[in-house]
């Protein structure tokens, strides 16, 4: 992977909801233009920080519940983002040493940070694909993937903070329902969402701010969120905010601090199994 090629396509003109993601996370992989606009989400959604790290700690537990609970050994994550440590396939491998996650995302700034994603245990594997949600059949096709996953053995699809980037217009159920099609029984739709349930009016300039910038975005109600889930087994305890889902003792909010509230976090969440 040569530099010249990791950064082709690289559009520092504009911000990326990726870009701005690392930005909410407090990473260091983003330009001026993605701060300024990360500031001007954080000015009308303060939270914003919050529902980003609560973000994050939603995918570690429910990929260990997945490993550790269902089996779970192969994962497709989509919409990777800009790799923060411990990354999806780090959290996998200290459960269960030979999982094989596949990561795809298409923005070229995550493929120049792709090696951090391949640095596998030995027993497992890793790979990404450089592809974009709303063309399933090209990520489904993908040689690389076909490498690493076995389709016919139980896949968690990993969908976190993605959806809300794909609009209706879009048809962002039929995409999930087309990528859990090919998945077989025993496995799992991890999916994280946005929503403006809890602050209507801070989302409608959030939704103003992002499209503004050239990034259409749809929030949803939890109604609308439950509709990814059609058709699956919802784990306990069902669709929930972020905090709410399965918190583990010992990590997360200390006696001193105060726990975040469901308008701070305004992310819905939850775990299907395919029957």
């Amino acid at each position: 992977m040569t530099n010249s090629h990791a950064a082709r396509g690289i559009d520092t003109s504009r911000p990326h909801s990726a870009r701005m993601y690392d930005y909410y996370l407090g990473g260091k992989d983003h330009f001026e233009v993605d701060k300024q606009a990360a500031e001007t989400v954080a000015t009308a959604y303060p939270g914003i920080f919050v529902c980003a790290r609560e973000n994050r700690a939603f995918m570690h537990r429910a990929t260990r519940v997945l490993a550790r609970e269902h089996g779970i050994r192969q994962w497709l994550d989509i919409g990777t983002g800009i790799p923060t440590e411990p990354n999806l396939h780090q959290v996998a491998q200290s459960v269960v040493p030979d999982a094989r996650v596949v990561y795809a995302d298409n923005d070229p700034l995550v493929l120049k940070y792709a090696e951090r994603l391949m640095r596998s245990t030995p027993q497992g594997r890793t790979t990404y694909i450089e592809a974009d949600a709303n063309d399933p059949e090209t990520l489904l096709t993908a040689p690389e993937l076909a490498e690493v996953l076995d389709l016919n053995r139980p896949v968690a699809l990993s969908l976190n903070a993605l959806m809300h980037f794909i609009t209706d217009a879009r048809d962002p159920y039929g995409i999930v329902g087309r990528l859990l099609d090919v998945l077989p029984s025993g496995s799992a739709l991890a999916l994280s969402h946005c929503t403006p349930d809890f602050d209507p009016q801070t989302w409608e300039k959030v939704t103003a701010i992002y499209t503004g910038a050239g990034t259409p975005v749809q929030f949803r109600a939890q109604k609308d969120v439950a509709r990814f889930f059609d058709g699956l087994e919802l784990l306990d305890p069902g669709i929930v905010v972020g905090h709410r889902w399965r918190p583990e003792a010992g990590q997360g909010h200390t006696a001193t601090d105060e726990p975040p509230t469901e308008a701070q976090v305004s992310l819905w969440v939850g775990v299907g199994i395919k029957p």
